[in-house]
């Protein structure tokens, strides 16, 4: 018995993936948590063998609570499943250790699939998805200018992020200027939103 747990902030969808995926025979889900952050100690609790993980959750993204299972509980494979179909996001998972991406409207049986072969030590990523993520190549920012995007992404100011980030004010100007002029944009609030389209943030 293939033992899973669930980590989805919308309870409706969490509930209805459960039931779905106990119909399968060879499939059993052990666990399930409405937060990125309690992935770990679900993880060390329940012992499953993979864990299925929307991208946007509290506490902590699904990619960064795969980067938690890699460094802590390698055996535990990762899967993400997300509405969020950007090939930045793609590049992210696969690089914090994640084995699997798929997008919520994929059938239950591809989900099923899926987890059936990361158990198996197989990798199974969504195929349009990893066309866009081949054509796009990785992110061109430095992680310092994400980190200045990010804390821009909501309309802060130069000197609230230089502030929140321990910089100065000259230095975030710096940054925020090299992430518009690489992403394309004319300001930094449509740099962040670009950004984090292509899930570079």
């Amino acid at each position: 018995m293939i033992r899973v747990l669930l980590a989805e902030d919308q309870q409706l969808v969490r509930g209805a993936l459960r039931a779905l995926l106990e119909l399968e025979e060879d499939i059993t889900v052990v666990a399930d948590v409405g937060r990125g952050d309690l992935v770990l100690a679900a993880a060390h609790e329940h012992a499953p063998d993979v864990a299925v993980m929307d991208i946007e959750m509290p506490g902590c993204d699904g990619i960064e609570a795969a980067r938690g299972l890699a460094r802590e509980l390698p055996a535990v494979k990762a899967v993400i499943l997300t509405t969020f179909g950007r090939p930045g996001f793609l590049r992210r998972a696969m690089e914090v250790g994640a084995q699997g991406f798929l997008v919520k409207d994929s059938p239950v049986a591809e989900l099923a699939a899926a987890i059936r072969s990361v158990v198996a030590g197989e990798r199974v990523i969504d195929r349009d998805l990893a066309a866009a993520a081949l054509a796009l190549g990785s992110s061109p920012l430095s992680a310092r200018e994400a980190d200045v995007l990010r804390a821009a992404a909501d309309g802060a100011t130069v000197a609230d992020i230089a502030g929140r980030l321990f910089l100065s004010e000259g230095t975030v100007r710096n940054y925020l200027s090299n992430a518009i002029g690489k992403t394309g944009a004319r300001t930094r609030v449509e740099a962040a939103r670009v950004a984090a389209d292509k899930g570079w943030l």
